[in-house]
């Protein structure tokens, strides 16, 4: 004797599957963008591509009224009064604190917040030491009589140095803060990312200088 199915049997016996895969979830979800980076890493890129217009600018002002004869010019030219080696030696300090902000941010993907917050300090101390540097240049300048409204061309020198010292300012004052968030506790090894962005930034400081001294500094 068979048995049939009946309707109710039918509806219950074959109940659909749901075999879709669950949604991300967790802090990164939602914060991804079409190109793999997060939001926060590509405001940083799309922030440094507009900053690399306003160097180039400023690179290219300084050059042009370098070479450009001004009648009436008041002051020494700014090329006399360069100290090859004291910058230089400033500028290797800089670039050590590129170093520095890769062991940090190495620290930090390990969970070692001992060593994260020593490389933080160690790349402030670093970019502090530039700044100082910059600082005493800017203020032997001026006692040589090449003030920042003595003539265009140390006008144009004093905005460009002057600016990225502002920069690297700026870049101290992050560290800094991360340095404050890791003895809090909320700078936790899932938002290494953070330190990551900061590094971006400090990075981006270091190779402009290079240009910088290269372009202003070494090429007469």
């Amino acid at each position: 004797m068979s048995v049939t199915e009946t309707p109710a049997d039918q509806g219950t016996a074959a109940a659909p599957i749901d075999r879709a895969p669950h949604a991300e979830t967790g802090p990164a979800a939602g914060h991804a963008t079409s190109t793999g980076l997060s939001n926060e890493k590509l405001a940083m890129w799309v922030f440094l591509g507009s900053e690399c217009l306003l160097f180039g600018g400023l690179i290219s002002t300084f050059l042009l009224l370098r070479s450009r004869e001004i009648e009436g010019q008041r002051g020494p030219d700014v090329s006399e009064l360069y100290d090859i080696p004291f910058t230089s030696v400033s500028s290797f300090v800089l670039l050590m604190s590129s170093l520095t902000m890769v062991l940090a941010l190495a620290a930090i993907q390990r969970g070692d917040q001992q060593r994260l917050r020593a490389w933080l300090v160690t790349t402030a101390l670093l970019g502090s030491t530039f700044v100082a540097g910059q600082v005493y240049e800017f203020t032997a300048f001026v006692r040589e009589g090449l003030g920042f409204t003595t003539n265009l061309q140390s006008s144009a020198f004093f905005v460009l140095t002057g600016f990225h010292g502002v920069h690297v300012t700026i870049g101290i004052i992050m560290l800094m803060s991360l340095f404050v968030m890791s003895l809090r506790g909320s700078l936790t090894r899932q938002r290494s990312e953070t330190v990551e962005i900061a590094g971006l930034y400090w990075h981006f400081v270091d190779v402009v200088w290079i240009i910088i001294f290269t372009v202003v500094y070494l090429i007469r």
